[in-house]
């Protein structure tokens, strides 16, 4: 019988008992007919039960019917003990939903190959060096001119890539002239061909379309652009756009699966590399840089072929550096290259979540382990349970390995039903965390398919949370003394040492995961309640350009127009707002260079009193002013020693040399610049159109204003239509509260905050029904022994010390070594704390309270259980 037939045979059933039972009848029918009595035909055949098991086995794989048996008698069991296979599943599948959702965060974001050809041949070119807090930072930042020499240095060994930085644009499509926001990105026009990427419609760009500066404004639209905002429209190719003051032609379309090297950004738009502006801006960082590899090329000679050509460039560039001190000349020159794999792309979302994700991944895995050793502790009560099944299945000749796969069926049957909730779970929860990681002006997207990876890894998991749960209980029922427990005796306190010692090993890690989770609010408590310098509430900020730069008078009219709208208290305007954009440079006092560099913001009068920053001394801005300056407090402490700076001078430029000359009129209080993370660093805030000698006009900038009342955005059409009108040049792309910006700022602390409050609170509740399943076990266990202690004068308390001291006292040693594992754990994600410690009071007081609640509430229905057993009934009983 071929192998295939006895698989078959293995889910006949009841026909294939029948076909056997007629085959056998079929003999004595047989023997009948050639004249034998009846009776005799059937001893000669021998006993027909087996007769019937010999053909059964036989016709099937024995090995798996057996198996098929089990799981049978499994599902049995599971249905009927509905209450605690939903408990179980319910809580595994919580657990399981949880790791699945992180995985498929972590592999969209950090685990995803490109969907692009020799993606493993794929490098990111980077520098890194100390900046002047002497902290070694890396940039992908390269000018225009440096890559061609390295692309030419390198073309033997590996092709050279360029793309800009994927930003957020502004495109008009149509007559009507009306712009929307879109990811758009300059590359280098032979990319697509590199990547082995095909059009979806018309053509892509080539390296012919790089070929003259300016020369070539066309443009290729992503699949998933393409089908959002015009439906697939096959005539789309042929159409134009204005983005950046240019109109760029559609050339094609992009196949699908492809949106960028970004993960955490679906790129739109790509152009060509020389149809950025920036291309003929000297000593502009703009470009990034990827190499892709030869088939016999290495990383390493790459590298040591692009250092050479990187080092000449810097030694060049410090020639030009006037008074530069030779601490900044060196760090500049002691930059080094670094090339590295990149087959799953580069962004920043990347380095910002790296860490976190890690981290809430690490959390997620505790959880699943407690869920597990909650699970087993009810595997094994259940298992005591069934000790006289067991000892009987011995008895009648059952192996022991046929014990630990029945328990084992179970096990796989509950694993995989807790899996299926997971994934349902896991389909909801993901994309909420993406949502909970995009602000509303910079939105982050990511490719999250439930492909073979998730199942494969889904599977996987559903293997593992079997062995985890499932092996202790298998191998202790499979243990069974049969005599001992036919008479009764089933050594309960071997059973009650291995749920107790999971006990310790769930409230461990319910520490670390509700201490990691104070550490983790505490961080986004600190950052929300800091002194920011400024009150945010009431700032509205609207981002507006011109087609051409335009001078002083008519920004002042647009703010004067913004003060005169009702509802509005002040006005002003900004290169940018605050926690928003950067600009910076070297200082120099008496002709000398300072040691440390500043913080630089063009703003016009009436600045720091819209955002609200007091003043400590001097005067504000006036109107016309080029060369006077507002400088904060800690650029006064930090430059211009403890004498009042008043009237003093100070220049501040590039690296390049060029410099500009001001005077400090006036000092206010410190106010956040760029990063909450930061504190108060110097800061120097210079007239919005301070130029080189005189008046420089501004193309665009940021209207700052202030509000009366609280809700600042319902102001925004009314002010959009107020600087229309008094001045029609601008044109408001933009508009948010700076509320948003400090939200923007947290966007991860809350994400974690809230991730691991939740996992926190998962943690504590399968913790606290993991001790009371075992209390409640211990309590059955003893009932006679305290029904006695109850009849002879026991009271209470003692006998509520009596229930809980042993469990309590293994849950408390499981805590402690949570603190230390804790401290440990704090190490790994330090980066993401904010002014707080593991060691901090202020910690350790919420989490030891929040673990010992839930110590309280799940022990007292078993304390009073204990408590209110009737000394008589177990006389009696006895």
């Amino acid at each position: 019988m071929s192998l295939w037939s006895r698989f078959v045979n293995v889910f006949r059933g009841d026909s294939l008992r029948r076909e056997i039972a007629e085959e056998l009848e079929s003999h004595i029918e047989e023997a009948v007919e050639r004249g034998r009595d009846p009776l005799e035909a059937r001893r000669a055949l021998g006993p027909a039960l087996r007769l019937r098991e010999e053909s059964r086995d036989v016709r099937l794989l024995s090995w798996l019917d057996s198996l098929r048996g089990d799981a049978v008698f499994a599902w049995r069991q599971i249905v009927k003990n509905t209450a605690a296979t939903a408990a179980v599943i319910l809580s595994l599948g919580l657990a399981i939903g949880s790791c699945l959702a992180a995985f498929r965060l972590v592999d969209a974001l950090l685990l995803r190959p490109l969907p692009i050809a020799h993606v493993e041949r794929l490098h990111s070119v980077a520098h890194e060096g100390f900046n002047d807090r002497h902290e070694l930072q890396a940039s992908q930042s390269f000018e225009y001119p440096l890559f061609r020499e390295m692309r030419a240095a390198v073309e033997a060994d590996a092709e050279l890539l360029a793309l800009s930085y994927a930003q957020r644009a502004d495109l008009a499509f149509g007559a009507g002239e009306e712009t929307e926001k879109a990811y758009r990105q300059f590359v280098l026009g032979g990319m697509f061909d590199s990547f082995g990427l095909m059009p979806a419609l018309g053509r892509l760009l080539t390296a012919a379309d790089d070929a003259t500066p300016g020369g070539h404004p066309y443009a290729v639209l992503s699949y998933d652009f393409w089908n959002r905002r015009f439906g697939r429209d096959p005539e789309i190719v042929g159409q134009t756009f204005r983005m950046d003051d240019q109109v760029f032609e559609i050339i094609g379309v992009l196949e699908q699966g492809f949106t960028g090297v970004e993960p955490g950004v679906f790129v739109d738009v790509y152009a060509p590399l020389t149809m950025n502006g920036a291309l003929s801006r000297p000593g502009l960082g703009w470009i990034r840089a990827f190499a892709l590899l030869g088939p016999d090329a290495s990383a390493n000679a790459v590298r040591d072929k692009l250092t050479p050509i990187y080092r000449a460039y810097q030694e060049e560039q410090v020639k030009d550096w006037k008074a530069a001190k030779q601490e900044v000349v060196d760090r500049w020159l002691n930059r080094t290259l670094r090339v590295e794999p990149a087959p799953t792309g580069s962004s920043e979302i990347q380095r910002t979540y790296r860490t976190g994700l890690t981290a809430i991944a690490g959390l997620a895995a505790l959880v699943l382990l407690i869920a597990c050793a909650n699970v087993a502790n009810l595997m094994s009560a259940r298992a005591a349970t069934r000790s006289r099944e067991m000892a009987l299945r011995v008895s009648i000749g059952a192996g022991r390995r046929r014990l630990v796969r029945l328990v084992l069926v179970e096990s796989a049957f509950l694993a995989l039903l807790a899996t299926a909730v997971g994934a349902a779970f896991c389909s909801w929860a993901a994309p909420q965390v993406v949502g909970m990681i995009s602000p509303p002006d910079n939105p982050t997207r990511l490719t999250l398919p439930a492909d073979l990876r998730l199942f494969g890894f889904g599977m996987a998991l559903s293997v593992a949370v079997t062995g985890l749960f499932g092996v202790a209980p298998a191998l202790r029922a499979s243990s069974v003394q049969p005599v001992a427990a036919l008479k009764g005796g089933e050594a309960p306190r071997l059973r009650q040492r291995l749920m107790k010692g999971l006990v310790g090993v769930q409230a461990a890690f319910c520490v670390v995961v509700t201490l990691m989770a104070g550490l983790l609010v505490g961080t986004l408590d600190r950052l929300r309640n800091q002194d920011m310098g400024f009150s945010a509430p009431g700032l509205l900020l609207l981002e507006a350009s011109s087609d051409t730069p335009q001078p002083s008078s008519a920004w002042r009219q647009a703010i004067d127009g913004l003060a005169a709208t009702p509802g509005v208290e002040s006005a002003s305007a900004a290169s940018w707002p605050l926690l928003f954009g950067i600009s910076g440079g070297l200082v120099w006092t008496d002709g000398r260079p300072a040691e440390a560099s500043s913080y630089l913001l063009r703003v016009s009068p009436g600045w720091a009193e819209t955002m609200q920053i007091g003043r400590v001394e001097g005067r504000d801005l006036r109107v016309g002013e080029t060369d006077g300056a507002l400088v904060n407090e800690a650029f006064a402490e930090t430059f211009l020693g403890k004498a009042s700076p008043l009237g003093r001078w100070f220049e501040i430029g590039s690296p390049n040399g060029s410099r500009s000359r001001f005077q400090v009129v006036g000092v206010v209080h410190d106010a956040v610049y760029h990063d909450l993370r930061e504190g108060f660093r110097p800061a120097a805030y210079i007239p919005f159109h301070a130029g080189d000698g005189g008046e420089s006009p501004q193309s665009w900038g940021t209207f700052v204003v202030r509000t009366k009342g609280e809700a600042a955005s319902a102001l925004a059409p009314a002010l959009r239509e107020a600087v229309s009108r008094a001045r029609p040049e601008f044109r408001v792309t933009n508009v948010r509260t700076q509320q948003e910006l400090i939200s923007r700022q947290t966007v991860r602390e809350r994400l974690l905050a809230a991730l691991a409050s939740f996992f926190a609170v998962v943690a504590l509740l399968l913790a606290g029904l993991g001790l009371y399943g075992v209390l409640e076990y211990s309590v059955f266990q003893r009932r006679r022994e305290i029904g006695v202690r109850r009849a002879v004068g026991a009271q209470a308390g003692d006998i509520a010390w009596q229930v809980t001291a042993s469990v309590g006292a293994t849950a408390a040693v499981g805590a402690l070594i949570g603190v230390g594992l804790s401290l440990l754990a704090a190490r790994s994600i330090e980066s993401l704390l904010y002014q707080v410690r593991p060691t901090d009071a202020a910690m350790l007081a919420p989490a030891a309270l929040a673990v010992g609640l839930a110590a309280v509430a799940a022990a007292a229905p078993s304390v009073a259980k204990a408590v209110g057993i009737d000394p008589a009934e177990i006389l009696r009983a006895d």
